[in-house]
Parts: C-alpha cells; structure tokens; sequence
C-alpha cells in the first residue's frame, strides 16, 4: 500500500490555533487546485497502480472548503480511482464541520477514512489552544461519521498550553471510548510565525523537553494500542523546509519519535522482567534481529540504563532468529564464564 499525499495547508481553516504554521509544517504556498494537480503529477512518477493505494488530502480542514472546491479535489482523485491507481481517499478536517450534507459528498467520491484534528479533549485546552471547537463537537463528528460507515482517526495532541499530563489522560481515556479506527500523536512544537513563538519568546510557554514529551506519548500510545486502536504515528512528518534552521524554534523534535517511544515501551516492560534476574552473574537479553534498534534505544540508552540498574551483573545481547524477546539469567565462574 502507497500513501498519494496531497497538501492543502492551512485551506478551509477558519481559526489560528496557537500552534499552526500549516505552509511551514507541509512545505506547500499555496491550496490551489493547480498546487494539488502539481503534487499529483510529482507522485504519479514513481506510483505503481494498486487499488490497495490511497491519495490523502493533508493540511487543511476538508470540510471547510468552499464546496465547489471540494468537488474540484475529488475530481482528480476520481481520476486517479478510475485509472486503477488509488483505491480510496481519505481527508482530514475540524470535528464541527461535519454534517450529513458534507459526508454524502465525501462517500460519492470514494473517501474512506475521516482523520479529526481533535488534539484535545479538554475544553480548557482546546481553549487556550485557539481551537474554535469542544470536546462535545468531537463526540457528535464521531456518531455522524459512524452513521455514514467512515473509518475514523483522531489527531492527539502533548504538551499543549494548560495541558498536564493528568489532562492528557483524560483526554485519551476519552478518546478510547470513542472507539477510533485509528489515531496520531503529535508532540507540540513551536513553529516561527505563530502565536504560541511569541508566547514562547516572551516566556509564557514552555514546551516538554524531549524525555518528558517520549514519557507522555507513550503513555498515550500505549493506552491507546491496547485498546484495540491503531496508532498510525508519533510525531511530525517534516519535509526540509519545516527541518530548516529557524523553522523549529523549541520543542521536544526527533526525526524517529515512534521509534523513542517505543523503544520506551520496550524498555520499561523489560526492567520488570529483567529486575526478577537481578544478581545473577549475567542476564542474557536475546532479541529478534529486527527488533535490536528499538530494544538498544538511541545511542545504546536503554543498555546503559540496565547496566547501572542491574549492575554488577553482566548484560549479555544475543541477537536470535525469533519472534520475541525473552530474558535468561545465567551464573559464571571466577573467570566470567557461564557455567
């Protein structure tokens, strides 16, 4: 399956949130039908036809496009369906911009998924955040979307302003029971030319630091995950022009933070098991090849912070052709060798 991404920053968007730069985070100027046509063409260049495909509408919200606008969109992403190239579409847009009149134009031109930019559950939050929405907005997008049979995403939000991480709980044992199909986490950043870089220049708001804004993320990760949600992804997917220097100003950004936040996980579900074998004279980690990056975290953190937890036994990593990771603890002899 091939993602088709089309760009339409900022477009139908009719509030300034805090934290939103849409032209810096998708590296596109313009929402035109020209601009979406351009980027089409650009991936139709290396795109091999699969009904499995999907072309993505990113950006903006949706639904808060002109209408006539809307059906321009989706004529070319007809196009697409109908040459076999793409097999659906999905959209993202606000949650009070959804009405039956709405999603019957989505569902005529093969949309599948509707993904909400929700961020928060917390009206004080959304509030702060310039949102121009409630948590009672999210709830009634979500029964309309269930009614016409789309697959539902919610964007997630850390560390946003008057956001604790009490208030992120809530809001993702909220978002649990609405039962998405799917969600994204996206740690807060703070962009240049938005409200919340001056709030930032003046000492108003400080952003989480990276392991605080990884803690977070995969608490809600976790929760999520294990309530039958798909996480799709952690963090922002930035292009060059978001990665420039000057673009990102504060804020907990890696380039791999799915990758932290599971290597979290990993880490802390591993310390349970491996501090039942603490004192043995090694304790042997072995570990399926295509999980070593995450079980070692970034720059060996996590063997590090076993090492010093467990010392003075020996870690001992065994890569192995297997399904998952498991602990063993061994004992040595005088010259440091298992017995």
């Amino acid at each position: 399956m091939a993602i088709l991404p089309i760009f339409i920053p900022h477009a139908g968007c009719p509030h300034q949130c805090v934290f939103c730069n849409q032209k810096t985070i998708s590296g596109q100027k313009t929402a035109a039908e020209s601009g979406a046509r351009e980027q089409i063409a650009r991936w139709l260049q290396w795109l091999r036809p699969s009904l499995s495909n999907e072309a993505a509408f990113y950006g903006g919200s949706f639904t808060a496009l002109d209408s006539g606008l809307q059906e321009r969109l989706l004529l070319l992403t007809d196009e697409l369906r109908e040459r076999g190239l793409i097999g659906s579409v999905r959209i993202s847009t606000r949650p009070d911009y959804i009405d039956g009149e709405k999603l019957q134009l989505l569902r005529r031109h093969g949309v599948r998924v509707v993904e909400l930019g929700v961020q928060s559950l917390d009206d004080k939050v959304l509030q702060a955040a310039g949102r121009g929405h409630t948590a009672a907005d999210v709830v009634k997008a979500v029964e309309l979307l269930r009614d016409y049979d789309f697959q539902i995403g919610l964007q997630l939000m850390v560390g946003m302003p008057l956001q604790s991480f009490d208030s992120l709980r809530q809001s993702i044992m909220q978002a649990v029971r609405l039962q998405p199909d799917l969600a994204r986490i996206y740690p807060l950043l703070v962009i240049k030319d938005t409200p919340l870089a001056e709030s930032w220049l003046k000492g108003d708001f400080q952003p989480l630091s990276l392991a605080e804004a990884i803690r977070q993320s995969a608490w809600a990760y976790d929760e999520l995950t294990r309530n039958g949600i798909k996480v799709i992804r952690v963090g922002l997917q930035p292009d060059d022009e978001l990665r420039a220097p000057g673009n990102i100003l504060a804020g907990p950004f890696h380039p791999a933070m799915g990758e932290l936040v599971q290597s979290f996980l990993l880490r802390e579900r591993l310390t349970t098991q491996l501090l039942a074998v603490k004192g043995a004279g090694q304790i042997i980690i072995r570990c399926p090849y295509r999980q070593e990056s995450k079980l070692r975290g970034s720059r060996n953190s996590n063997i590090e912070y076993w090492r010093q937890l467990l010392a003075p036994s020996q870690i001992i990593i065994e890569k192995a052709d297997a399904d998952e990771i498991t602990v063993s603890a061994a004992a040595v002899n005088e010259k440091g060798r298992r017995r």
